[in-house]
């Protein structure tokens, strides 16, 4: 028998066992098996539809209309995308949502390696040092939001009481056009550096010790090794870190609503904030729609860019 024949003999066996299992699907026991499964992922798929699938399309559909709740829908066409151009306050809120994001996450990833390295040891009393850093990530960030307004008050917060003991005046914070985003940086990073902290954690014990042996019988230092061992072992780590933290960036909403509201001067208003105004606050469903589609493409075309540039650095990244 020739090759081509029996690969042709497989091939046909092969689609032959596809039809007979597809058949049995819907007959008898594995027709039962079947329709329970169907039953039990039903109430996810019907939430998936009915809470993501349907406001994504429909929110495509009202960005090209004119749209005030109350009012009936009209069709304009690219007439919100015209506007969005002229609009000087959505140029600051996305110069600021591009500020607060490539800002807070390469801190916060900073503190969060440093801190992982740190907490990488086999000693006691490391897991309550663990669960005290990443306490902050489940907390609800309104509630802490809510308690560092008070900590960044001028005259009685607890920055500026404790600066004032070494003889700094502390600044404004959250009052002043300057120090308002910084303010909700270290808030963030604050809250946030926990989940990074766990994931490079994560990486580094996965790095294998005898790769430190090795290194270090070559004569490697510690900073050697935290180069071309670390580093690069940890790099699916902390891309995913990066990938991550960038997406929920540039999502951020609480901490910017509670703490300034956007203010003062529009200092913080991010597009999240201000899609959330013309929607909600000045009933511009149509704008805000569309305000939301920005938001979408930024986000799409870093997290692309992040890919692509992850192929040259990412040890083990596909490249395909």
């Amino acid at each position: 028998m020739t090759d081509s024949s029996l690969n042709g003999k497989l091939t046909s066996t092969s689609k032959q066992g596809f039809w007979n299992g597809f058949r049995q699907a819907f007959t008898g026991i594995r027709r039962e098996e079947t329709i329970s499964g169907y039953l039990f992922i039903l109430p996810n798929f019907i939430g998936f539809i009915v809470f993501m699938l349907f406001p994504i399309l429909f929110g495509f559909y009202i960005m090209f209309t004119d749209w005030n709740l109350g009012a009936e829908r009209q069709f304009i066409g690219l007439e919100n995308f015209e506007t969005l151009l002229k609009d000087r306050l959505f140029w600051k809120s996305l110069v600021n949502s591009i500020y607060y994001a490539f800002v807070a996450v390469p801190t916060g990833i900073f503190i969060a390696f440093w801190l992982a390295l740190a907490l990488n040891r086999k000693l006691r009393g490391m897991i309550l040092f663990r669960t005290l850093f990443f306490l902050p990530q489940i907390t609800l960030t309104v509630a802490a939001a809510t308690v560092w307004r008070w900590i960044y008050q001028p005259e009685v917060g607890l920055i500026n009481y404790l600066l004032g003991l070494i003889g700094i005046e502390g600044p404004n914070w959250i009052h002043s056009t300057s120090w308002a985003m910084p303010a909700v940086i270290i808030m963030s990073n604050w809250q946030g550096v926990g989940f990074a902290m766990l994931i490079i954690l994560a990486g580094l014990q996965g790095i294998p010790e005898e790769l430190y042996e090795a290194t270090a019988l070559d004569g490697a230092n510690p900073w050697q090794q935290l180069r071309f061992v670390t580093l690069p072992m940890l790099s699916p780590a902390l891309f995913f870190v990066i990938v991550t933290s960038l997406i929920g960036a540039f999502q951020s909403f609480d901490q910017f609503f509670v703490l300034t509201n956007g203010g003062p001067a529009d200092a913080t208003t991010t597009l999240t904030l201000y899609i959330f105004n013309n929607g909600f606050k000045f009933f511009k469903m149509g704008y805000g729609a569309a305000l939301a589609a920005v938001l979408f493409l930024l986000i799409l075309i870093v997290t692309i860019v992040q890919w692509y540039v992850g192929k040259r650095w990412v040890f083990g990244f596909s490249q395909d």
